[in-house]
């Protein structure tokens, strides 16, 4: 794989799971990262842990708020000199059907997976296009195939892969390349799946179905995943949603039994 030495990113939602493990395999790599999340604590803790790597920064922000996300990149690209990727991670979901679903929690889903991600998109573009660099959206299975017991989440990932998709048409005139990733389920999962205002309520990666490869997916995976977009050898890998499922939307009911059953 290629080094990414002298290389930079902005991984949001970075400060655990998936986002953390992203980070880590691009210092791995040799790269510079800043991460963003809405808890101090848990970000200073996620930069302890990646400076024994190599470079890491913080940057408190909600991309819900859109003056968080523009604050962000700036932040990010002051800090790191120059912009070479950006990951849109940053997601949240409720566990609940669409009729079940409140105003106030589809406009929070939203928030975050759609407008968060458009925003900073939009925001990091110009230094993206400085660099010749790329963008990678994880989006995910749901978005793909819905599934009802996460409707709006569902939703909200289906659209960003389209956003991804047009960010790519436009993006390659101007040499940046936009890519979706889609994990199915990825251990440790996602840590706010509730309305707003709820006590969290984590994923349970027990409870899951195991998919035909045998295993639950890793936050790894997606991170690998990242690491070739990403590089120069996928220059002409741009508008994809690549799926990280273990062959799960393969066909009908092709999942094992839950994990320990």
């Amino acid at each position: 794989m290629d080094g990414f030495e002298d290389r930079t990113a902005l991984i949001t939602g970075g400060t655990s799971g998936i986002g953390l493990a992203v980070a880590g395999r691009l210092i791995d790599a040799g790269a510079a990262v800043v991460v963003t999340g809405r808890d101090e604590e848990r970000g200073a803790a996620a930069v302890r842990e990646l400076r024994r790597r190599g470079a890491a920064h913080f940057v408190a922000a909600d991309v819900a708020d859109p003056d968080h996300a523009i604050a962000a990149v700036d932040r990010a690209v002051e800090l790191l000199g120059r912009l070479d990727l950006l990951v849109n991670n940053a997601g949240i979901g409720i566990v609940a059907g669409a009729l079940e679903t409140s105003l106030q929690g589809f406009d929070a889903v939203m928030g975050v997976n759609l407008r968060g991600a458009f925003v900073t998109a939009k925001a990091a573009f110009p230094h993206l296009e400085a660099t010749g660099g790329s963008m990678i959206h994880v989006a995910s299975d749901a978005g793909v195939s819905g599934e009802a017991e996460i409707a709006i989440y569902s939703v909200s990932k289906a659209a960003l892969i389209m956003l991804s998709n047009m960010l790519a048409i436009e993006g390659a005139r101007r040499g940046v390349r936009s890519n979706a990733l889609c994990p199915g389920d990825t251990e440790p999962g996602m840590r706010h799946m509730t309305e707003p205002g709820a006590e969290e309520r984590p994923d349970d990666p027990s409870m899951w179905p195991v998919p035909p490869v045998g295993r639950i997916g890793r936050a790894e995976d997606v991170a690998d995943a990242v690491l070739y977009l990403a590089s120069d050898r996928a220059s002409f890998v741009n508008g994809v949603a690549l799926l990280l499922d273990g062959g799960m939307r393969a066909g009908m009911r092709t999942g094992g039994p839950p994990v320990g059953g």
